[in-house]
């Protein structure tokens, strides 16, 4: 029995094929190990995001050379996909697979020669919306399930759209079915994920979208939470706000992309939207869903951010009701449109702007959990915590029995974000 290391970079999309290929691997009969043991085969499932992921992918293939010299060296995802003949001449590797690729990793393992060699397909020719598909996870209260795949924006910092295609969803009815699989198998939250989630059914035929699969779920009462991913504030129509205040499925939690709050800055990047439209959509959610979590994502340090624009982000940021933001550090990604843009700033500069925002989403967060103390909330109990329908996390003691169950709790504390409580009495 051959043993198989995989690791992982980047986005939830890559974490779930990742978990995709493993189970695929083990119903062929190779024996999965941790990346750090000594295995037969390691895989790297690369991102492209930043000049730094790729770094980081070919440190990954010499730690696996060093851990077994005599090892096969298997990389696929987003800097295969980009970079496959690069890869080629890197020591080590055997196999490079694109992302369409990896589907049949089980397939290209089994017939792994001496020679190195790319199977790197045109996934700007990609139509199909082949998700992968999944039938257990480790963590057995949760499933993600991929719907959408690629994506037509053009983002000035982003390489995402070369590196996963187009936009291209699965059918409403494959979706469907997966749901019905998971609630089968016991899971009790579904995640809808995609590369631009929002564009989900646009490229269909008929076409469809987000909304229309959320309501053909509710219709069927296929799952009792269903989590939306990352969708673009552009994407957010009234129709999906009034349906997420209505709804008893869907999880009042959205996470809003913003990257910067100036506009200037926005237009840059060729966001296609503003500030304006960005404060909106987050209205319009809180005034629908009082106890919505939303979450956004920011960029320090965009190339030509001067310090009155960043001084507007961190004021509009301020101003919003969010509950917590995913910070990233503006680094270069060879091949985009803001890799050519000057000012390119300094690093310690960036670092600075970055580590500012992170003590902002530190209070936003804090004082988001703050509003729940003293109240009861239905929670996901989960191995070592539990989850609220709008992001938070609970510890809660001597509940070990009631894993993979939704129980009201009583918040009694917040501590960093998180909350604390206790099984609410009965009765």
């Amino acid at each position: 029995m051959k043993r198989i290391a995989i690791t992982t970079l980047g986005c939830k999309i890559n974490q779930f094929e990742s978990a995709a290929m493993t189970e695929a691997l083990q119903q062929e009969g190779y024996r999965m190990v941790p990346f750090s043991e000594i295995a037969d085969i390691y895989v790297i499932n690369s991102c492209t995001v930043t000049a730094k992921t790729d770094a980081e992918s070919r440190r990954l293939i010499r730690r696996a050379t060093r851990l077994n010299p005599e090892a096969r060296v298997v990389v696929t995802g987003c800097y295969a996909q980009m970079a496959g003949d690069e890869l080629l001449s890197v020591p080590g590797v055997n196999l490079i697979l694109g992302n369409s690729e990896k589907r049949d990793i089980v397939s290209f393992v089994r017939e792994m020669g001496d020679q190195p060699l790319a199977v790197v397909s045109d996934i700007s020719q990609e139509r199909s919306g082949q998700g992968a598909r999944l039938e257990s996870f480790a963590e057995h209260t949760r499933a993600f399930l991929q719907v959408q795949n690629g994506c037509d924006a053009r983002c000035a910092y982003c390489i995402v759209p070369f590196a996963r295609g187009t936009s291209r969803s699965v059918t409403p009815d494959e979706a469907l079915e997966a749901m019905a699989s998971f609630v089968t198998q016991g899971f009790k939250e579904i995640v809808l994920t995609g590369i631009h989630l929002g564009a989900y059914g646009l490229d269909l035929a008929p076409p469809t979208d987000l909304l229309g699969l959320l309501r053909k779920a509710q219709e069927q009462s296929l799952v009792p939470r269903l989590r939306i991913g990352s969708v673009e504030p552009t994407e957010v129509p009234p129709q999906l706000v009034e349906f997420m205040a209505t709804s008893r499925m869907v999880c009042p939690h959205l996470h809003l992309p913003l990257q910067s709050g100036s506009d200037g800055v926005l237009s840059r990047m060729n966001r296609g939207y503003d500030t304006s439209l960005y404060r909106e959509v987050v209205d319009s959610l809180v005034q629908a869903i009082p106890d919505i979590s939303i979450g956004a994502d920011l960029i320090a340090g965009f190339p030509g951010e001067t310090e009155e624009e960043f001084e507007e982000t961190c004021r509009f940021v301020e101003s919003l009701p969010l509950a917590y933001l995913h910070v990233f550090p503006f680094s270069v990604r060879p091949g985009t449109a803001a890799a050519a843009m000057k000012p390119q700033l300094h690093p310690k500069l960036i670092k600075e702007r970055a580590e500012r925002l992170r003590l902002l989403s530190e209070r936003k967060r804090d004082a988001f959990a703050e509003r729940f103390v003293g109240r009861e909330l239905p929670v996901l109990v989960q191995r070592d915590k539990g989850l609220t329908r709008n992001y938070l996390p609970v510890l809660i003691e001597g509940v070990e029995e009631l894993v993979n169950s939704e129980v009201t709790v009583l918040i009694t504390e917040a501590q960093h974000g998180e909350l604390v409580g206790r099984l609410a009495q009965k009765g």
